[in-house]
């Protein structure tokens, strides 16, 4: 980062940066947490020798709040995929159940929103489709920050939603799902699609639910891999280049992983068994009405505050499936 020209790149140095900040929180975390277990183990020898009853508790606090801290650098070591460290492309999409699951959608979205937040993570919108009444059919994010793909990869599947519908003028109990889908970043370098296997087409994008507010020029793109048929789009970019550069990396990302689920009959060891977007394939459950209850069908772990859930406190489902997801590849 010191060479002379190294900001001449813009996009190259910031892929650094990236790289850098990732290796940072693999490290940092570590080293620091050698070094107050050092001084911890000093200032207990030196109250010991002193009988300094006080101090002796005041460590004993000290040594349990480190413990909770070692815990939580264990848990990053579960991270241990090469994929595990990069950006990811993240996307929300609404399922059987019509507005209920386009609303459901959107409640999704604003959950992993706050959760991107408290965890410092970046987000990009890249492609939004509203829903017809209310809420979102789907929408695509980019997500930047150190192990993004890794702990997000564990929220891959069918997330299903049970309440009390405020669509319906009768009160009546709904059932609703979206599906969460997630990709790893990859490197522009690692692209290898040719030109002849793609149908580009440049389009203007419009905002809003009606088509209203069309662009004057053409920077939305929409992508078709010919040889597999995956289409993708990208519209939130500032212009058509950066747009087509995003669409690239996402379909380069889709290409790779339906390459990787033919090596790998085990789906669910890197991106999860999302299946269809309905009944029995969900992977957690959201009980609002007749109880209350969020669910991970997966590893057995819930919990009764559904509305701390749905605030974005779903750290506590992500660990519980990095620990299932590492016992599954001991048993492989």
């Amino acid at each position: 980062m010191s060479t002379p020209g190294f900001w001449d790149n813009q996009e190259r140095a910031q892929a650094v940066v990236g790289q850098l900040s990732a290796l940072k929180a693999v490290v940092d975390p570590a080293e620091e947490l050698q070094r107050e277990v050092r001084d911890l183990a000093e200032l207990y020898e030196l109250a010991a020798e002193e009988s300094d009853a006080e101090e002796l508790m005041q460590l004993e606090q000290d040594a349990k709040a480190l413990e909770k801290r070692c815990q939580q650098v264990e848990l990053q070591g579960l991270l241990s995929r090469p994929e595990d460290m990069r950006n990811c492309f993240f996307g929300i999409h609404a399922g059987a159940g019509g507005t209920e699951s386009c609303d459901w959608a959107s409640m999704l979205l604003r959950m992993y929103t706050r959760y991107f937040d408290a965890n410092k993570f970046k987000c990009e919108e890249l492609e939004i489709t509203p829903g017809e009444e209310a809420g979102i059919r789907s929408i695509q994010l980019r997500v930047i920050g150190p192990f993004a793909f890794g702990r997000l990869s564990c929220e891959c599947g069918v997330h299903r939603l049970v309440r009390i519908s405020p669509f319906d003028a009768n009160a009546r109990r709904h059932t609703s799902f979206v599906a969460i889908d997630v990709l790893p970043e990859l490197p522009e370098t690692d692209l290898t699609l040719k030109e002849a296997d793609l149908d580009i087409v440049y389009f203007r994008r419009s905002s809003g639910a009606g088509g209203q507010n069309v662009n004057k020029v053409s920077t939305a793109v929409r992508i078709k891999h010919l040889p597999t048929g995956i289409v993708v789009e990208c519209v939130n970019e500032r212009s058509q280049a950066q747009n087509k550069r995003m669409a690239l990396l996402i379909l380069q990302s889709k290409i790779e992983r339906m390459e990787q689920e033919k090596r790998d009959k085990e789906m669910d060891k890197l991106y999860g068994d999302k299946g269809e977007i309905a009944w029995g394939n969900q992977i957690r459950s959201y009980v609002l009405q007749p109880y209350q209850m969020v669910k991970d069908h997966r590893t057995g772990y819930q919990t009764g505050n559904v509305e701390a859930v749905l605030d974005g406190e779903i750290e506590p489902f992500i660990e519980s499936y990095l620990h299932h997801r590492v016992k599954d590849r001991m048993k492989g």
